[in-house]
This record gives structure tokens, sequence and C-alpha cells, in this order.
């Protein structure tokens, strides 16, 4: 199971990921990094065939600063995304002679960032479409979204978007943790990228941990303000 969310908060936007890849077909996960930089002021993750995304980073490395100096940045995506799907859907074998298939070469890309003092969050799904998420402040893609989705909706209470980007990363690190808890194949490592007017910053491991540092008094407070209001 894979899951790549984009928070939108008052002054950037944040990005996080797990790091397991299930490999159905051989029956095994593995570690893989999920958040990929584009330019230095944007970040992008992608869900789906690794073959296809492989292709995504190569070809968005390349043309990163024409994607972000794009009037509009979901076209500009798109037409870089749409041939290697393209690709890829004329040349995949759907029948293997002695074997079961190798998946389908499917493919989901999230970009997001920060431009003219405004987030944008952009998806492109494997037929091709465009998405625009920035104005609705959330959005996640893989087949942990939809969990992603109602974890994102149970702290909507507390108003990410009207909160900083260091409150956004703890957000989204409780987010992935809480998934962690739920499904067996979300895990560990996660990457966590936080976008505002300076640029993208991809965190360290030294940074998550204070994210789990600012998570852990979050925690204490929330159990304190309950133990105080019904105890």
């Amino acid at each position: 199971m894979t899951v790549v969310l984009a928070t939108v908060c008052k002054d950037g936007v944040v990005l996080g990921s797990d790091s397991q890849i299930t490999d159905k077909g051989r029956g095994m996960t593995y570690p893989a990094e999920k958040l990929h930089p584009l330019g230095d002021v944007a970040a992008w993750g992608g869900s789906g065939a690794r073959s296809v995304l492989f292709d995504v980073e190569r070809c968005f490395n390349e043309n990163s600063a024409a994607i972000l100096q794009a009037s509009d940045i979901g076209r500009a995506l798109q037409e870089q995304v749409l041939p290697i799907l393209r690709h890829h859907y004329d040349t995949f074998i759907t029948d293997v002679p002695g074997g079961e298939g190798g998946g389908s070469p499917a493919a989901y890309v999230m970009a997001a960032g920060w431009r003219d003092g405004r987030p944008w969050i952009v998806e492109i799904t494997p037929s091709g479409m465009i998405g625009h998420y920035g104005d609705l402040g959330f959005h996640a893609i893989g087949s942990g979204a939809p969990m992603a989705q109602q974890a994102g909706s149970l702290l909507s209470h507390f108003h990410l978007t009207e909160r900083s980007v260091r409150f956004g990363c703890a957000a989204v690190l409780r987010v992935l943790q809480a998934l962690d808890l739920t499904s067996p194949s979300v895990g560990e490592p996660f990457s966590l990228c936080r976008i505002d007017k300076d640029g993208a910053h991809h965190l360290s491991d030294e940074d998550i941990e204070q994210v789990r540092e600012d998570v852990r008094r979050w925690e204490e407070a929330e159990k304190a303000a309950i133990d105080d209001i019904f105890d």
C-alpha cells in the first residue's frame, strides 16, 4: 500500500509519504523513497507502477524549470506525464506466456508547491486527467488515500490552513502514524517535505525526530485537556 498526501498551511504546503512498496507479483514489500524534488521550490510523489514513476522522475528532473515557470502548472505536468503513460500502455504485455503478468502500468502523480503567495496541489491520474486541490487544502493518492482522507477529516477542527507549516508537519506525521497502526502495508520510515516562499525543504531524519517531539507534546496536551474536562 502506498500513501502520499499534501496539506495546505497558512504559509506553505506540507507533503508526506510512507516508504513501503508492495510487489504483488512477488509477494513482497520493500522500502523506497516516494517524495522527490521538483526543482528547488516544489515536490512530487507517485503511486502505482514503478517503471512509470521512474520515467516520470527522470522527466521531471530534466524539465522542472519549464514546468514551474509555466502559467498553468497543471497543464505543464500533464504534458510531461501523458507521453510516459501512453508509452507504457502501448508496450504493456497483458498475457505473458508462462507467467502471471506484471500488473497494470497505471500510476498517479501528485505535485505541490507555493507560488505568488498561494498554494498549489495538482494530481495527474492514470487517464491523464488533471485535478487541482490547492483550494481544498488536502489531498492524498495511493491505495491508502481513503484512510488518509478520513484521518485528515478527523483533524479538520484544527484548521490547518490557518496554521504554520510546523503544525502542518506534525499533522501530516500524525496521519501517517495512524495509517501505520491500521494498515500492515503502510510503514516507516516516513518522508516529509515542507514548502514555503523560501522553497522546498525535505526533512532529514533529525528534522523528523523534532516533528515527532512536537506530536508527542501535542498528544500529551490533548490528554491533559480531556482529563481536565471529563475527570
